[in-house]
C-alpha cells in the first residue's frame, strides 16, 4: 500500500522559515515527479513545486526565491523549505507523487497524495 505522509507544518510568524517533509512508501518514488500543493482557507487546492526525477524543478509564482523543493531518493522522502513566510502562505500543505519524467504542476497529473500538514502564518 502505498503511503505518504507528511511532516514539519505548524504556526509560525510572517517572515519565518518552516521545512516540510514527506515520506514515502510502499513502493520506489526515484523515478517520479514530486510536488507540494496547499489548499488555503476557503479556496481550492493549488501548486506550490514540484521536482523531476533528474532534478528540474517547477514553482508556482509567488513562492519562487522564497521556497526550495528538494528530494533524497535514498530516504523516499522530499522537502519544502519555506522562507519569508507570509500570511497568505497559510494553508494545508499536500505532497504528491506522479508517475512520469516530466515537472508536472497540474493535480491530475499527480497518482499519490499525502493526507496534507496545516501551515499557519501570523502577521
Amino acid at each position: 500500500q502505498v503511503q505518504l505522509v507528511e511532516h514539519g507544518g505548524g504556526l509560525v510568524q510572517a517572515g519565518g522559515s518552516l521545512k516540510l517533509s514527506c515520506g514515502g512508501s510502499g513502493r520506489s518514488f526515484n523515478s517520479d515527479c514530486l510536488g507540494w500543493f496547499r489548499q488555503p482557507p476557503g479556496t481550492e487546492r493549488e501548486f506550490v513545486a514540484a521536482i523531476g526525477w533528474t532534478g528540474g524543478t517547477n514553482y508556482k509564482d509567488s513562492v519562487k526565491g522564497r521556497f526550495s523543493i528538494s528530494r533524497d531518493n535514498a530516504k523516499s522522502t522530499w522537502y519544502l523549505q519555506m522562507n519569508e513566510l507570509k500570511p497568505e502562505d497559510t494553508a494545508v500543505y499536500y505532497c504528491a507523487a506522479a508517475r512520469g519524467v516530466g515537472v508536472y504542476y497540474t493535480e491530475r497529473r499527480y497518482d499519490f497524495w499525502g493526507q496534507g500538514t496545516r501551515v499557519t502564518v501570523s502577521s
